[in-house]
């Protein structure tokens, strides 16, 4: 992709609104989690740490991906083939729907079966709208900067979940910058510095 972006790369629309609000579009179901949660210390312990899993996992594709992950318009310099997109195409999403996950757990350890079902639909509803609208715009952007390139990679590589091995070592394109991550996930690390206080808040005695 071209920076600035062109013209072809920005989404029209409701999709506009999604892809550019993107990361608010999840402040709801986090806000449900909580107001409704009951924090356990078994269940704040195991959901912290998925919750930091998923974390990692984004930090390890920013430093691949860069600023382009903050942009409001789909944009990126080159096609990021190595690190965590070697194995899957959406690391970064992978990365929040983990982090997501596990905040679910760390919050549903005190309540009814019936609530913490309730917040995992509420959670896997508001995931689902947000990244199966914006990652068709992204995808189709791709293909249409990088066609047969990215194809190619399209057709080695899954959308979500590694599931066919690591994509050659020959063919993995870009290079991890530690520098960028303080600039590309600061908003990211803060959101999650809240929920976990916000789930150790929750356990203490009232």
């Amino acid at each position: 992709m071209a920076t600035p972006p062109s013209e072809a790369g920005r989404p029209r629309g409701w999709r506009a609104a999604v892809f550019k609000n993107r990361g608010l579009l999840l402040v709801p179901v986090a806000l449900v989690l909580v107001i409704f949660g009951k924090p356990t210390a078994a269940s704040a312990a195991a959901g912290i740490a998925l919750a930091a899993l998923g974390e990692l996992v984004r930090i390890w594709a920013v430093g691949y991906s860069g600023m382009t992950t903050r942009a409001d318009v789909v944009v990126a310099p080159q096609l990021v083939t190595a690190g965590p997109y070697a194995y899957l195409r959406n690391p970064l999403y992978a990365g929040n729907a983990i982090t997501a996950i596990g905040f679910w757990l760390a919050f549903s350890g005190g309540v009814s079966p019936a609530v913490s079902a309730l917040m995992l639909a509420a959670l896997v509803v508001s995931i689902g709208f947000v990244y199966a609208t914006i990652i068709p715009l992204e995808e189709a952007y791709l293909t249409r900067t990088f066609g047969a390139e990215y194809a190619e990679y399209v057709a080695r590589v899954p959308r979500v979940i590694p599931s066919r091995g690591a994509l050659p070592a020959a063919r993995r394109r870009g290079t991890w910058r530690r520098e960028v991550i303080v600039h590309a996930e600061i908003v990211t690390l803060a959101f999650f510095a809240l929920m976990t206080v916000a789930v150790l808040v929750k356990l203490r005695p009232v």
